[in-house]
């Protein structure tokens, strides 16, 4: 958004500036005055000249890529009428077969965990326009439509099933899932949070063969919270490993459709590790495991034979502090090798090896992190990707192929650039957007040439217009330890230079997730604004462990989560306490699950520095996080005691001078309520007031209804009460 040019406002009588609106809380969260407009729908179909989406009366329509005009309706609205004859149907969700003779659509979504909910799922063929009950045995789980379409994989209950759409009979694949004990095809509660894949089923590619994780959660413990309604509150039970804690043995099976045999995997006789991902080669009867050590510092890349289930392994990496899990894994048709993504030279790039294991090139190479992959043309041997290479808070696009020659920069602009391609690679989508501007879509042909605008966000510019909105500036700084790190900063409205200002400092800084991108924030662009309208500056700083600088930057933090990064925050205070214009005597400090845990911290061991803090839903003893998570960068409670309790904000409440606001959902199945209560404990034991606030019922994100709207009216109070 840049910065707001007052209109002249002119009557009959006099001319006078126009007053500037004030950005409110609830136009913030009740009413979504701020909310970016999106490019409605990017669904490529095969061809790669056109998508599908759904218009304003719910048909199925095709348009074409390059125009946008609708071409025909691939289903009407009127056509979803239920077996009952009763309903019709509403689209919530859906996928289209191999061929593209049948959608898969899905209704009556209920989420469970981040990635993972029931549904009722319903089978439309394009060609006789009947529409089919998926399975009136319950609702379904990752109903996933086979390659060949006529037949169904999915989870109920947690077994696997398939079902023949063509015959209308369901095979029950598995029988032993049993709640909080076997889950079979669906990732258990650590897998889907911390590896980000929460179904673990997959086709091979002629639909004869369907791979499977199975989880034993036996051996796991138990975590169990109240969900507060009716007379008596409800009691939730879930596998929950924490650090050091027992993780369930897992076990990879084929199932062959057509004799119906189940092959077990030989994964290893070590059952104390992971596999978070398995995927089919091109090759049907070959699939791929990734399989990974407990420390999660060793990953190997397995071929399994689909009819025998033996293995051989093809690629192994080892490093001295941790591997992060991708999905990048790309397989070239006729076992002409595969891409695989590694930091093993320092940074994040890509190489390309044949299907042996055997490195045949380097693809990218620098000293700058590759940030995501976003697809790999086959048919011209080219990879597409964002990254680092110009700074570590913009991102751009770029081409190479496969050789790792032709490298070519398709973002034009200094921001962030991100891009999704059409199945054909002939065109892609990307969104643009700068710290001060909202996002903005635009068709571009392979080679970045701009086709069209599709949506330049112009009603939310004229929005943001009449507020009386501050310029956010990003810049840099070093530390008296000599670390450059990167910021941004919003001054108040109406800035003076030569008042004193007292500072709202913000941040996740956690591995893995950067705040100071060259990009807009849906959600924090506007409630800063609001802070910057009541007198504060606000500031954001990415400490040590955080992404884009490089391998080094980012393992600095590893077996001390906490240490580097509350150092890095004091230096960020103590460098704002410097400016001319900070009252460095009021500065607090506000964050969000790690950032939680981050200003907790910095509320005890840098009391002297900070005024008034705000915590949500903060991790407050590394002891009580997940174990994927916290052994990654900590190893485990046994292993490494001093550096889980030596940052863990617990054990120094005893420190705080300022105010400090504790905030938790009851139901967070993520970061336990337990952290907050037991920070509350320690806080009690040391007869240190607080102020504290839970939300019944709510999860990691605190959101639903008004809750948000409490939430930040809550926060803002605090601040101009406190600082």
């Amino acid at each position: 958004m840049k910065k707001v040019i007052s209109t002249i406002l002119v009557c009959c009588f006099v001319g006078a500036v126009a007053q500037k609106k004030q950005i409110t809380v609830e136009e913030l969260w009740r009413d979504r005055v701020f909310m970016p407009a999106h490019f409605g729908g990017f669904n490529s179909m095969n061809d790669g000249i056109h998508y599908t989406q759904l218009d304003s009366i719910s048909n199925l329509v095709k348009c074409e890529l390059k125009t946008g005009k609708m071409v025909t309706t691939i289903l009407k609205a009127t056509e979803l009428i239920s077996e009952n004859k009763k309903d019709t149907l509403k689209i919530e969700d859906y996928s289209f077969s191999e061929d593209e003779s049948k959608l898969l659509i899905r209704n009556d979504y209920k989420p469970i965990y981040r990635h993972s909910g029931t549904a009722t799922n319903y089978v439309f063929d394009l060609k006789t326009r009947k529409l089919q009950t998926l399975s009136d045995k319950g609702k379904q789980m990752f109903a996933i439509i086979a390659p060949v379409g006529n037949k169904v994989a999915f989870v109920r209950d947690n077994n696997l099933f398939v079902k023949d759409l063509d015959n209308n009979t369901e095979t029950q694949i598995t029988t032993d899932g049993e709640k909080n004990k076997i889950k079979n095809g669906w990732a258990d509660w650590v897998y889907e949070e911390e590896f980000s894949k929460a179904e673990a089923f997959f086709w091979n590619a002629n639909g004869t063969k369907i791979a499977f994780i199975r989880y034993d959660e036996t051996n796991v413990k138990e975590f169990e919270m109240p969900i507060y309604k009716g007379l008596y509150p409800e009691e939730y039970r879930f596998k929950y490993p924490k650090a050091g804690e027992a993780n369930s043995i897992v076990s990879v099976f084929i199932y062959d459709l057509a004799t119906k045999k189940t092959t077990k995997v030989d994964i290893g006789t070590e059952t104390n590790i992971y596999i978070p991902r398995i995927v089919w080669t091109n090759d049907n009867n070959i699939l791929s495991i990734q399989r990974m050590n407990r420390l999660q510092n060793k990953l190997e890349l397995l071929f399994a034979d689909a009819n025998t289930g033996s293995t051989k392994i093809i690629l192994s990496e080892e490093n001295s502090t941790y591997i992060d899990i991708t999905d990048d894994l790309t397989f070239l048709k006729n076992n002409k090798g595969f891409i695989w993504s590694s930091e093993k030279d320092g940074f994040n790039h890509f190489y390309y090896y044949d299907f042996t294991g055997k490195l045949i090139n380097q693809i990218t190479k620098g000293n700058w992190d590759v940030m995501e992959f976003k697809g790999f043309d086959e048919v011209n041997k080219v990879l597409y990707y964002t990254s680092t290479e110009t700074s570590a808070t913009d991102r751009d696009l770029y081409s190479v192929s496969l050789n790792g020659k032709k490298k070519a920069k398709l973002s034009v602009l200094k921001g962030t650039t991100d891009a999704e391609f059409s199945k054909s690679f002939k065109y892609y989508v990307s969104t643009f957007s700068d710290a001060n501007t909202p996002p903005i879509f635009e068709l571009h042909s392979a080679d970045g040439k701009l086709i069209k605008v599709l949506e330049d966000n112009k009603k939310l510019k004229e929005t943001l217009a009449k507020y009386d909105l501050t310029k956010k500036e990003l810049f840099t700084f070093k530390t008296s330890e000599g670390v450059e790190l990167n910021g941004w900063v919003m001054k108040p409205t109406n800035f003076n230079a030569t008042k004193k200002y007292p500072v709202f400092q913000f941040a996740y800084g956690g591995p893995g997730n950067n705040e100071c991108n060259n990009m807009y924030e849906t959600y924090d662009y506007p409630w800063h604004q609001l802070l910057c309208e009541q007198g504060y500056v606000v500031v954001c700083v990415d400490n040590r462990g955080t992404l884009g600088r490089g391998k080094k930057f980012k393992d600095a933090t590893y077996m001390q989560l906490g240490k580097l990064e509350t150092i890095d925050q004091i230096e960020v205070a103590k460098y704002m306490g410097t400016q001319s214009y900070v009252d460095k005597n009021r500065i607090g400090f506000m964050g969000w699950s790690f950032g939680g845990y981050l200003s907790s911290l910095l509320i005890t061991k840098g009391a002297d520095y900070f005024k008034a803090n705000i915590a949500v839903a903060p991790v407050t003893n590394w002891r009580y996080y997940d174990n994927i998570y916290t052994e990654r960068f900590m190893r485990t409670p046994q292993e490494n005691a001093k550096g889980y309790d030596d940052n863990s904000p617990v054990n120094f409440t005893k420190s705080i001078k300022g105010k400090y606001l504790l905030i938790h959902g009851t139901a967070d199945d993520n970061v336990h309520f337990q952290n907050s209560i037991e920070m509350e404990k320690a806080l009690i034991d040391n007869n240190i007031q607080f102020e504290f606030m839970a939300y019944p019922n709510k999860n990691h994100g605190i959101y639903g209804g008004n809750t948000r709207l409490h939430l930040y009216t809550k926060m803002l109070e605090f601040i101009k009460r406190n600082l």
